[in-house]
């Protein structure tokens, strides 16, 4: 395929047959990752900048890992390391990066919106990390990526999305993302934690986190943002893990072989029980490695092809 995409903002970008090229690509590099020697010299001479205004564990280190296993040099930018602690607009630090010559920037922000700002202005690749509550589009292709490796196909498959709707980036992205392959999407959350405007959303809604559950193929939990809630959204936690956090008991009706995931940090007891979280069935530990090779398949696509503006 023909990649003529400069920048990765959101998954409605792509149709569903470069989403399906990102998971043939992804599929290739999950090769090379096992391999002893886990290093390709297919971005030899690029260099991507890791620009992480906000905390990030998986998705920060699988960028670094994959380009170095692409054989580019990564950079790393954290907030606390950059101008925009002494007060540098967006911009600015922007076209800094940009004067230094990468081939592209990886950028976590806590602005929605923030990636699309940088990528009108700047001519490298910007590839979007997570913005706000508006998307996180790399979390997206990973989560459908590790389930196209136990699925054949998403069409006549469920799959619930569980917890914080209202502040998750993750969730739209994830809704974007499987009603484009085929799948019936779900949302379940408290009222309190559905977002403005969810009657729109091509979902169905649930309260009750069993019903939700019922004839599910997958069920993907949620991480409580109570850094993004303002007070009183959740009065009690221990409520909500009581009747929103996923256990044995929701899943009794769910296809019997249901498939388990959380795009992590995980809140043990919080959000999905521990009995949950390490049982077979679980893919938790599959999006981690998975985020590497969709990662890598990403920023091959877009540092190998020619470019044009989305």
């Amino acid at each position: 395929m023909n990649w003529k995409h400069k920048d990765l903002l959101e998954i409605s970008q792509l149709n569903r047959e470069e989403i399906e090229h990102v998971f043939q690509t992804a599929a290739r590099f999950a090769e090379v990752n096992q391999r002893p020697v886990k290093k390709v010299p297919v971005l030899k001479g690029k260099s991507v900048v890791l620009f992480f205004a906000e905390d990030s564990t998986r998705t920060r280190t699988s960028f670094d890992m994959a380009g170095k296993r692409l054989s580019a040099d990564t950079f790393a930018l954290s907030k606390t390391g950059s101008s925009l602690q002494k007060g540098e607009s967006l911009k600015d630090t922007g076209l800094t990066l940009q004067a230094m010559n990468p081939d592209a920037i990886v950028i976590r922000h806590w602005a929605s919106g923030a990636a699309r700002f940088l990528a009108e202005r700047l001519r490298c690749s910007v590839i979007n990390a997570g913005d706000g509550w508006h998307a996180h589009p790399t979390q997206a292709l990973l989560d459908g990526f590790t389930l196209s490796r136990v699925w054949e196909s998403f069409e006549g498959k469920t799959l619930c999305i569980l917890g914080d709707i209202a502040h998750s980036r993750v969730a739209r992205s994830d809704v974007e993302l499987f009603t484009m392959l085929g799948a019936k999407v779900r949302l379940c959350a408290p009222r309190t934690l559905l977002p403005a405007g969810v009657a729109a959303w091509p979902v169905d809604v649930f309260s009750d986190p069993a019903a939700a559950c019922a004839g599910a193929d997958a069920v993907i939990c949620l991480r409580l943002q109570l850094e993004r809630q303002q007070a009183g959204l959740l009065p009690d936690l221990s409520e909500y893990a009581g009747t929103y956090g996923l256990a044995s008991r929701h899943l009794r009706d769910a296809a019997p072989d249901v498939k388990i995931m959380h795009p992590g940090p995980i809140n043990r007891g919080l959000e999905i029980s521990s009995e949950l979280a390490d049982r077979a069935e679980s893919l938790i530990l599959d999006q981690v490695a998975a985020g590497v090779a969709v990662r890598m398949a990403l920023l091959h696509l877009y540092l190998s092809g020619p470019r044009s503006q989305d």
